[in-house]
């Protein structure tokens, strides 16, 4: 096999025009080039310089392998800055999983952050549903997954979970409902309610689902809706309450009226999923520390 690292030695002999000028060029010494020179002519297994008075020239072959270097050359150059600007975050591309009632509050303020600080990198966007976000990241198919994780769920091997956010359930009744006086409800007054369901199975029903458990109680789910604003309208059509997350809520509707939750206050608690074993990336440390950074604000 050929050595690379001889063929740029000869590249270099080739260009001076003569061994001495390519070893003083080079800071090796000619004995040490002539040497290297000759094992690269048994790899080769032909000759490639002929000698003309006190310089050299290329055969056919010395030509051909001259030019080869040099394409090589180009090639390890190029190779070496993509490498460089992976390292310093300026080029790649990073995929995040997420769930809808977060991309306004937290996902779009921290795409934002990363796009200012990273514009090389191409970021893919995913909705988890109805895929395991932990999944795709442990799998290494993405690089980062927000989710929703009850504090009773034990850890999971191979991730990290970095605790983002706590988005608190607020209930949405009918303005005209004899519970939309009070300031506040205790989460049983809702016990007997007929209720319109705004979460899909998974962890976030869960969430729902424990804290009226906790009340004493099993919600009597009537409707069934698969985004907020479709929940609203059927709280707003008279067919039952709902409990929707801070963040999933529509302002400016004056059929429904909002109202905070006790004993118990259903929470939501939003995680960041990574791998452990992950190589250091800049593009994705700028998106997590975005995504506090629109929590906290």
């Amino acid at each position: 096999m050929i050595d690379v690292r001889r063929m740029q030695m000869l590249r270099a002999v080739v260009t001076s025009g003569s061994i001495t000028a390519a070893a003083r060029n080079l800071g090796y010494t000619p004995s040490a080039v002539s040497q290297q020179l000759a094992t690269l002519e048994k790899e080769a297994g032909i000759a490639l310089l002929e000698r003309i008075g006190r310089g050299v020239r290329p055969t056919e072959a010395g030509r051909l392998l001259t030019e080869c270097a040099a394409v090589i050359g180009t090639h390890v150059a190029a190779a070496e800055t993509a490498l460089a600007d992976l390292r310093a975050g300026r080029s790649g591309r990073i995929t995040i999983h997420y769930f809808a009632s977060v991309g306004v509050v937290l996902v779009a303020p921290a795409l934002a952050a990363l796009r200012r600080e990273h514009p090389g990198v191409q970021v893919r966007l995913q909705l988890s549903e109805p895929r395991d976000p932990l999944a795709e990241v442990r799998d290494g198919r993405a690089d980062v997954a927000l989710v929703v994780r009850p504090d009773d769920r034990p850890p999971v091997e191979d991730l990290r979970l970095e605790h983002v956010l706590d988005v608190r359930y607020r209930a949405v009744l009918p303005h005209d409902h004899p519970l939309a006086a009070k300031p506040a409800l205790d989460l049983i007054e809702l016990a007997d309610e007929p209720w319109v369901a705004s979460e899909s199975a998974g962890p976030c029903l869960d969430v729902l689902l424990n804290a009226c458990g906790a009340a004493g109680f099993s919600p009597d789910f009537v409707v069934d809706s698969q985004d907020y604003a479709t929940a609203q309208g059927f709280v707003a059509a008279g067919l039952g309450v709902a409990l929707i997350p801070e963040s999933g809520l529509e302002t400016g509707d004056s059929a429904t009226v909002v109202r905070e939750l006790r004993n118990p206050e259903p929470i939501r608690r939003v995680y960041a999923a990574v791998r452990r074993s992950a190589p250091p990336q800049p593009a994705l440390r700028t998106f997590l520390a975005a995504l506090h950074e629109a929590a906290s604000g």
